[in-house]
């Protein structure tokens, strides 16, 4: 009991003094929710909101059918958020950073396309010129892919179509010329023919539609080549729906403790300097009761703010804890990794202003690595294996497992060992460094 009393008191005190910090609760509980919030909204929110349109430019100066079809068709993608402006503005605005990619349908590019669509003798084929933003080249990828598709349909409803006769019989010419000398060539103009013979007959039925007040050909003229599948997107996981913010609040909260435990080590640096340590271990305390109660207290702490953090999470932007059972071995087993990081520094630190730079500038490297500021999954390959030897990647991936991805215990349980490892590693190492510098 003489033991027991002494440790309860000094924990007692640390919750105290910690409680009592306006400027340490605001620094490790409303930071971490306004910039998980921030980080949230950035990486898709949660399951109810949208994606954001991609904005490009458009620069029509083809005036022709084909031209004009290609530029309603990008403009009727739900997928784009399209301005047309004249080239010299689109590259103005690409290099300035206020569009990732512009297009251009340069003049003469629907004749011209319809001509190459079969390659032909020459294989001339027009150019569509793209600007883009030198750090935007996935979205160039994704407009790219979209163009095609756009191209691709209008085109080829431009050819197959009785309108295209007259591009058919200028190709049938080239081939005729060239097919004496190239197989390929007498091939493609038998292909032609049959293409021929077919717009002519559509030709001969629009034209009967139109004495008789039907539509001519509607169906042909506007269909053309299209994808020939549809995509059914559904996201799986074994709890709720993908919500970004549990992964971001995860991510701040394990920073901003991180911090707190930095605090916990200066904060004992400097009662070392002052000589309040000296004094507290001349009273009939030993040191192993000193040390375990900065570490209880810390880790309760630590604990609390995690709920704490969790909590708003829930309350604002509808994160759910599939375990709670879960969410509380992580918790607290990365509570224990902050409170014997806490003492590492503290056993291994010379001044607190050495120690702090150090430790905040570890901290920093170890919340990136681990991937509190961008998901992991987008670090190359051998990063994401190099990462399984920070703390924080475990940390992060254990709130992940009990949150969206609805693992539960089970699921969590690989984190909550290696972190409880981790927190044996570093408070054996600070543990020893303490006896060994003895009484301080």
């Amino acid at each position: 009991m003489t033991a027991i009393t002494p440790f309860l008191a000094l924990v007692r005190k640390d919750l105290l003094l910690y409680v009592n910090d306006k400027r340490a609760l605001m620094l490790h509980l409303l930071m971490p929710v306004l910039l998980a919030a921030i980080f949230g909204s950035l990486f898709g929110g949660s399951s109810k909101s949208n994606t954001g349109a991609i904005d490009i430019g458009l620069v029509v100066l083809d005036q022709s059918a084909t031209g004009q079809k290609i530029a309603a068709g990008l403009k009727a993608e739900p997928t784009l958020r399209v301005t047309e402006l004249t080239e010299a503005q689109a590259q103005e605005k690409v290099r300035a950073g206020k569009l990732s990619v512009a297009v251009v349908i340069p003049a003469g590019f629907g004749d011209a396309a319809d001509s190459a669509l079969f390659g032909g003798p020459k294989g001339n084929k027009p150019e569509l010129p793209l600007y883009y933003d030198p750090s935007q080249s996935t979205v160039l990828a994704m407009v790219k892919g979209l163009l095609t598709q756009q191209v691709m349909q209008t085109t080829s409803a431009a050819v197959m179509g009785s309108a295209g006769a007259a591009t058919t019989e200028k190709q049938l010419v080239e081939v005729r010329a060239a097919a004496p000398t190239d197989p390929a060539a007498a091939q493609l103009g038998d292909f032609l023919d049959s293409l021929k013979k077919f717009q002519d007959q559509r030709a001969v039925a629009d034209a009967e539609k139109a004495r008789t007040g039907a539509t001519a050909g509607a169906e042909l003229e506007t269909g053309g080549m299209s994808m020939p599948f549809a995509t059914r997107d559904e996201a799986l996981s074994s709890g709720p729906k993908y919500n970004g913010y549990a992964h971001s609040f995860g991510g701040m909260g394990v920073q901003f403790i991180l911090f707190m435990g930095i605090e916990m080590g200066i904060a004992m640096l400097a009662a070392r300097r002052l000589g309040i340590w000296n004094r507290l271990l001349a009273a009939p305390i030993s040191l192993a009761t000193v040390v375990a109660g900065r570490a209880v207290s810390a880790t309760v702490i630590a604990v609390g703010l995690l709920c704490a953090i969790f909590l708003c999470a829930a309350l604002m932007f509808g994160v759910q804890v599939g375990s709670l059972a879960g969410f509380l071995g992580v918790a607290v087993g990365f509570a224990l990794v902050t409170a014997s990081f806490g003492l590492l520094i503290a056993a291994f630190g010379k001044t607190p202003e050495a120690a702090r730079g150090i430790a905040v500038f570890a901290t920093l490297i170890m919340v990136v690595l681990g991937g509190a500021w961008v998901p992991s999954f987008i670090f190359p390959q051998w990063m994401q294996t190099a990462t399984l030897v920070m703390p924080t990647r475990w940390a992060i991936d254990g709130f992940d497992a009990v949150t969206w991805r609805g693992l539960g215990l089970a699921g969590a349980a690989p984190s909550i060992a290696v972190l409880l490892g981790f927190a044996v590693l570093f408070g054996g190492l600070a543990v020893a460094k303490f006896t060994r510098d003895g009484r301080g």
